[in-house]
């Protein structure tokens, strides 16, 4: 049997860009099933016919809904669409759920917004070939959350990026140097990433049509017109991307945890403590990666009619270990748990900081402690 190294660049990288369908969207049909099918828009404000669309579903758009249209635009090409007013904690914890499950597979996760990420799988080579580790996370995602996502491979961000618009919804796509001429270049010049409506206006007007036509037009001519960015562009559409996925790009993490769906429902409280354990050790390990502590665990608990609830305790010390963080989630599951059977666990650290960070506080908390007592 032949390793899986050889579908890994000996010098080159393997990434992936993991892009969520309809994000809000996706996340209200699955908390709420009966949406399934049906074409529905989150807007700003649905109590006015002059709110914005923030997003819609596959459903929707087919009917002609589109994101910053009007509610009163929206509904008059969709008579029966249904409107939910957008939930932003709730986006914010499915968010921080996925990209859990996404750190299973690599320790280079790279946040782009609350909906994507850019990883790096070129050491995950033993998770088996990249197009298998995709479709694994794609599944891992549907399984636990109920959500379609699309994913983009490639040797670079700007490659991956594209690849993952590609397909939607819940498509998998390989998009290789070799493959651009063909699968690239021939896209309008608007579906590139990193050019907005004006930056394309201005192309056309140099009948810059095309992605082909970026590649062919003269550098001199696309850096007077664009700056800098001009030939960054044309490199990228050439396939050239030197940007490595760096996790530490990402603005803050706050939220540090790891997640179980079970093959079936769990009742045993004897099991279930097991299973905290087991996500609390994957927590420690995560923690350990990034230099960081939290001062509160939270539980979340999925029941086998999907009802969830999170639950946190607030400790008055930072952790970072297996056992006390595995402590402070039994004891949640202890109080809270009402011995319904249970589909899921999660264990999160909230409140994470960097020890680099907190040791220097200390530091000076401690020195100015000290000052103190000797001045009196």
């Amino acid at each position: 049997m032949k390793s899986n190294n050889q579908w890994y660049p000996k010098n080159g990288r393997v990434i992936l860009h993991v892009d969520m369908n309809s994000f809000y969207a996706s996340v209200e049909i699955a908390d709420d099933p009966s949406l399934k099918g049906k074409p529905l828009a989150i807007a700003g404000n649905p109590d006015e016919r002059k709110g914005i669309i923030v997003t819609s579903s596959y459903e929707a758009r087919e009917k002609g809904v589109k994101t910053t249209m009007t509610l009163w635009e929206a509904k008059k090409r969709c008579p029966n669409l249904v409107v939910k007013r957008p939930n932003h904690e709730r986006y914010r914890e499915v968010s921080f759920e996925i990209f859990r499950i996404l750190e299973d597979y690599t320790a280079y996760v790279e946040p782009v917004s609350i909906d994507e990420a850019f990883l790096d799988i070129t050491d995950s080579h033993d998770l088996g070939h990249p197009i298998e580790i995709a479709q694994t996370i794609q599944q891992h995602i549907a399984d636990d959350l109920s959500l379609p996502c699309s994913i983009g491979i490639a040797p670079n961000k700007f490659l991956a990026k594209m690849a993952s618009d590609m397909k939607k919804p819940n498509g998998i796509t390989v998009l290789r140097k070799r493959d651009i001429a063909a699968k690239l270049w021939p896209l309008p010049i608007e579906e590139m990433y990193g050019i907005g409506k004006k930056t394309a206006a201005k192309l056309k007007k140099y009948d810059i049509h095309t992605i082909e036509d970026l590649v062919e037009a003269d550098t001199v001519l696309l850096k007077g017109l664009l700056g800098v960015n001009g030939v960054r562009l044309k490199t990228r559409a050439l396939g050239e991307d030197p940007r490595v996925v760096d996790p530490e790009n990402a603005a803050s993490f706050k939220s540090i945890g790891s997640s179980q769906t079970f093959p079936s429902d769990i009742s045993d409280f004897d099991e279930l403590v097991s299973h905290i354990r087991f996500l609390a050790d994957k927590v420690e390990k995560r923690l350990q990666r990034k230099g960081a502590v939290g001062d509160r665990v939270q539980l979340m608990i999925r029941f086998s009619d999907r009802q969830t609830i999170t639950r946190q305790a607030k400790i008055n010390r930072y952790i970072e270990t297996a056992r006390d963080i595995a402590y402070h989630a039994e004891q949640l599951l202890e109080q809270h748990w009402n011995s319904e059977p249970v589909r899921l666990l999660g264990v999160t650290i909230q409140n994470a900081v960097k020890k680099e960070g907190l040791t220097y506080q200390l530091d000076l908390f401690q020195y100015l402690q000290e000052r103190k007592s000797q001045e009196e």
